[in-house]
């Protein structure tokens, strides 16, 4: 864990740090995001349109992508980017303000084969502690989506289920195989 003068703040990172790699800041711990495979963007990509799609013909928001950043804790200072995120238009921010300040409505994360798990569920619990009211969490080795929910409910669905955006992307449902390509 990083110490007071070892902190990173989210100023910093937009200032110092305004191209590739990708970063994100973890309590004020800078940490590289490592480039994905291939079928993780195939998997975040598939997402992304069938998201996308519904959202823009319904005019319920914004869909996000994996560059984007969302700043979801202050002193220390958390900065997270989901591979999809999803901000209801009422909360979307005019011109360009740098990172969002807030958490997505919706972030979904795919799992890469060098993600581990500890990790996947200590992002999962800080996107819903910090007011994310739908995490998908995407595994293209079972073909599945683990749903988590600020109740604290995490379901899972499987290649013959369908995933749907509830109340939080009203109107959304694709079969979860589709999401896999």
């Amino acid at each position: 864990m990083a110490t007071d003068a070892e902190r990173v703040t989210v100023e910093q990172v937009r200032r110092e740090c305004p191209t590739a790699p990708r970063w994100e800041v973890v309590a004020g711990e800078l940490r590289e995001l490592t480039p994905s495979s291939f079928y993780h963007g195939r998997v975040v990509s598939t997402l992304h349109h069938h998201l996308d799609g519904h959202v823009r013909a319904r005019r319920l928001g914004v869909v996000t992508a994996a560059e984007t950043g969302f700043v979801i804790a202050r002193d220390p200072d958390t900065l997270q980017a989901p591979d999809v995120g999803f901000v209801r238009f009422d909360r979307v921010p005019e011109g360009d303000p740098g990172f969002f300040e807030g958490p997505p409505d919706l972030a979904a994360e795919v799992v890469s084969p060098s993600d581990r798990p500890r990790e996947i569920q200590e992002k999962t619990a800080r996107w819903i502690a910090a007011g994310t009211r739908l995490v998908w969490v995407i595994w293209p080795d079972t073909r599945s989506v683990t749903v988590h929910r600020p109740d604290g409910e995490a379901a899972i669905r499987h290649e013959g289920d369908r995933l749907d955006g509830g109340a939080v992307v009203p109107g959304f449902s694709c079969e979860v195989a589709a999401l896999f390509p």
